[in-house]
Parts: structure tokens; C-alpha cells; sequence
């Protein structure tokens, strides 16, 4: 890795982030009306959506200290080749355990994606410069997955407005053209990603397989240690419960003002696209955001902010109206996800730094997938715009788990630069707000540029977010 310099890591890194989220565009306007098309009920959509939080909640955390373990670019190897494979089972399923499978197959993929790359990232990064700043490419990561979803949103839409093709619908031909690009990317990612593995060999992945649960061990060891981190991770489970509103949601609320299906995922395309140039320009405000409020205030307003731009998308009549709800909700998003992650990634050292994103991301998928069981069931037994309306409520009451973050920051301001942990714990005592403003009073300045993810955030298969990743970025 250190063979890289601090740009190239960079670039690399943006590029397979970008391949990465491209495909999740294009279906973020037909995932829901896809399956609706083939037979199934919005109940039994929120159903299929919950073997993908089971198998998170199974698999996230072994995963990810297999990837601290052995490596993280054959772990992001075999998750992208997992997702290629639901992708293309999507392109043909017709059924709800066909769809179960799909839904369960992404939850494979999402547990393995869970955090190797951006931990490459920082890990690379690092050891090109010590001194470097690596929320240069975390910011700027906002922007790219902006414009990766927005131009496949754009595509997605034109290829719904071309109709069909021969025997193929038109809601299933972005589903096609998503294998082409998820194929692009695994090759991208073979040329791409250079690490420094830990070992390699029979006997290494044998070796990393025995390790992996000392890795979650000491990665859910500093929830217990480190009040701010646990604080910051239990976030997810309100933005994974909240975000179905806007990810699964969304389509619904616009084809029922809209009353067609087919018009509604066209409208989606372009609007779409727009949603994600204004995720980019949220991610663009977060240095002012934090010059003005601090990181871990910031963070907190930006939760409320958004839960106000969903109730506006469930209370709107028109379109118009829902619309612009929707942008604004896109554009607070792209300003939470690098203000999360900036907080999140100085809470540890590179070791577990992967386990402690898997520890994030575990707990948004299983609240996602019990919002999509709630919320769905909610929106069949009243309406669309309740469950939006419970949804939002759920997202803003996440706004004091930052509470914890913006104490300590206060805290080191006052006392000065902070001490460093012992060197097994793989977490400094203050963490991420004292480290910042320790050094510069504000908290982790995230230059203009682009999540993690996301939302989420959020598997390739669904709808628009970020995880990351979750909080960190889009889930889809």
C-alpha cells in the first residue's frame, strides 16, 4: 500500500467507489415497482426485505474481522461477485421466495462490502503519510456517490421511458444493464485495490478464519470502553428504521399522486439524478457545517432536518410537492454521512477498523428490515403518508445520540490536546470530537469534494442508501 502515493490512493479509491454505487442508481427507480410488477404486495415486499437484515445481523460482524484478518481486498472480491450473482437472479425472479433469495443473497454481499473498502482507504492512506488527511477523500467520496447514483438514476429512468425490449420489461432493463456495470467493477477492483495482506495462502485464510472472532471480540470490546462510540453506533438503528421511508417508500408515495407506475419510475430517472447532485452539494457544506456548529451539532441538526423533509414528502398532495421534499432530503443526507463517518473513523485504529464499521452497519440492516416490515405492513393497513410520517419521527429522535460526541469535544477544547489510548485497545480515551478539536476546536474537517454508507450506504440491489452505508452513506 505504501508503494501509493496519498493522490493515487485517493483516486483509486473514489473510482472503485463510484463503480460501486453506480449500479445501485440504476435500480433505485424500479426496485419496489419491479416487484410489484411481478406479483408482489407491499407486505410481502417489507417480507423479502428482512432476509437481507437477517443475514447482516448474522454475518456483519464475522465478516468484518475476517477482512482485518485476511485482507480486504479478497473479502470486497467475493462480496462484489456475490452481488453480480443477485443481480442477475433479480433480472429473472418471479416469485416471493425467488425474491426472498435475492434479498438474502444481498445480504451476503452486504455484510462482506461492509467497510473494506473505505478501510482500505484510510489504511493506504495512512501509509503513504501518517500525517495525511483522509477526510479529504471521505468528503469528496459524497460527491462521487452524488453523481455515480444520480447518472444511474438518469440511465435507469431513460432506459423505463424506452419501454420494452422484445420480451424484456421495460422495469427489468435497468436490472440488465446493472450486471454489465457490477461485472465492470469487479474487474475494476482486481486492477485497481493494491494492499499489503496480512498473509496469503491456504494456510493464512485458514489462520484468518481462527482470528476473526478475536477481531469482533476487541472491536465490540470499545463499544463497552467508549461511550461516544456506542452512542454514534446506535444511531443506525433509528436512520436504518427511518431511511426505508425515502428508499422504498418514496416510489410508492410518487406513483399514488402520480396514479401510474410506469410514469412514476420514469419521473424517478431525472429526479433521481437531481437527488443525488443535491447529496453532492449537501456533502460540499460540511466544511461549513462545521466551521459554524462542530461536528457532532451538526450531525445532530441534520438528523432532525431530515426527518422534517420526509414528513413533507408524506403530507404533499402533488408530485411537484414531493419532489422537492425529496431533494431536500437527499441534500441533507449527503451532509450527515461524512459528518458520521469523520466521527466514527478517529473512535479506532486500523487494526479493527473494519470490525467497527461492520459494528455500525449491523446495527442500520436488521432496523432496516424491521422498518420495511412495519412501514409497508403500516402504509397496506392506512396509507403511504402515515408510514412516512412514523418513519420521520424515528429519524429525528436519533438527533441526541450526538449528544455524547459533542461533550467530550467540548471537553478536550478546554483541556487540550488528548491522550492517546493504550495501544490494544485500538481507540484513543476522547476519540474522535476530542482528537478534532484538539486540533483544530471544531471537530474533523471534511473538505469540499464527497459516505460510506451509504447510507448507507446500502446493498447494490437496493433502492437508493447509503450505509454506505447507514449512517455512513446510502444503503442501497
Amino acid at each position: 500500500m505504501s508503494a501509493l502515493s496519498v493522490r493515487q490512493v485517493r483516486f483509486r479509491y473514489l473510482a472503485l467507489y463510484g463503480l460501486r454505487w453506480l449500479p445501485s442508481g440504476l435500480l433505485m427507480t424500479v426496485m419496489i415497482l419491479l416487484m410489484q410488477e411481478r406479483g408482489l404486495s407491499l407486505s410481502q415486499i417489507g417480507l423479502v426485505a428482512t432476509a437481507q437484515g437477517l443475514v447482516v445481523l448474522a454475518l456483519e460482524l464475522p465478516t468484518g474481522g475476517f477482512a482485518d484478518a485476511l485482507g480486504r481486498k479478497p473479502v470486497l472480491l467475493v462480496a462484489w461477485v456475490v452481488a453480480l450473482a443477485s443481480l442477475a437472479l433479480m433480472a429473472v425472479a418471479d416469485s416471493f421466495w425467488m425474491f426472498f433469495l435475492v434479498w438474502a443473497l444481498q445480504g451476503v454481499y452486504r455484510a462482506l462490502d461492509s467497510g473494506p473498502l473505505e478501510s482500505w482507504y484510510v489504511d493506504a492512506t495512512l501509509a503513504a503519510d501518517p500525517d495525511a488527511e483522509y477526510e479529504r477523500g471521505l468528503g469528496w467520496a459524497g460527491t462521487v456517490i452524488g453523481v455515480a447514483i444520480g447518472a444511474g438514476a438518469l440511465l435507469g429512468g431513460g432506459l423505463v421511458a424506452l419501454g420494452p425490449v422484445g420480451p424484456v420489461s421495460a422495469l427489468t432493463l435497468p436490472v440488465l444493464v446493472a450486471v454489465v456495470f457490477q461485472a465492470v467493477s469487479i474487474v475494476a477492483l482486481l486492477l485497481l485495490m493494491t494492499e499489503q495482506r496480512p498473509a496469503s495462502g491456504p494456510a493464512a485464510l485458514r489462520a484468518s478464519v481462527v482470528e476473526a472472532p478475536r477481531m469482533v471480540g476487541q472491536a465490540v470490546g470499545l463499544l463497552r470502553r467508549n461511550r461516544v462510540l456506542l452512542a454514534l453506533v446506535s444511531v443506525e438503528l433509528f436512520w436504518g428504521f427511518g431511511m426505508v421511508t425515502f428508499e422504498s417508500l418514496l416510489p410508492v408515495r410518487l406513483s399514488e399522486v402520480v396514479g401510474d407506475a410506469d410514469r412514476a419510475a420514469a419521473l424517478l430517472g431525472p429526479a433521481g439524478t437531481a437527488a443525488w447532485l443535491a447529496n453532492a452539494a449537501g456533502a460540499a457544506l460540511t466544511p461549513f457545517l462545521l466551521r459554524r456548529l462542530g461536528a457532532a451539532p451538526a450531525a445532530a441538526l441534520m438528523r432532525v432536518l431530515q426527518g422534517v423533509t420526509v414528513v413533507g414528502m408524506g403530507l404533499f398532495a402533488g408530485p411537484i410537492g414531493v419532489l422537492i421534499a425529496y431533494l431536500a432530503c437527499y441534500a441533507v443526507h449527503g451532509a450527515s454521512n461524512p459528518l458520521h463517518m469523520g466521527l466514527l473513523h478517529r473512535q479506532v485504529d486500523g487494526p479493527y477498523r473494519t470490525s467497527v464499521l461492520s459494528l455500525n452497519s449491523m446495527m442500520a440492516q436488521p432496523a432496516g428490515a424491521l422498518g420495511a416490515v412495519v412501514l409497508t405492513a403500516l402504509a397496506d393497513a392506512t396509507s403511504v403518508g402515515v408510514a412516512m410520517l412514523v418513519g420521520a419521527v424515528m429519524l429525528a429522535v436519533a438527533a441526541p445520540l450526538y449528544l455524547p460526541a459533542w461533550r467530550a469535544g467540548r471537553v478536550a477544547a478546554r483541556s487540550g490536546p488528548a491522550r492517546s489510548g493504550p495501544p490494544e485497545s485500538g481507540v484513543s480515551e476522547s476519540g474522535v470530537a476530542e482528537a478534532e478539536a484538539a486540533r483544530s476546536g471544531v471537530g474533523p474537517v471534511l473538505p469540499t469534494g464527497p459516505a460510506g454508507s451509504p447510507a448507507g450506504p446500502a446493498p447494490v440491489a437496493a433502492p437508493a442508501s447509503a450505509s454506505a452505508a447507514g449512517a455512513g452513506g446510502p444503503s442501497a
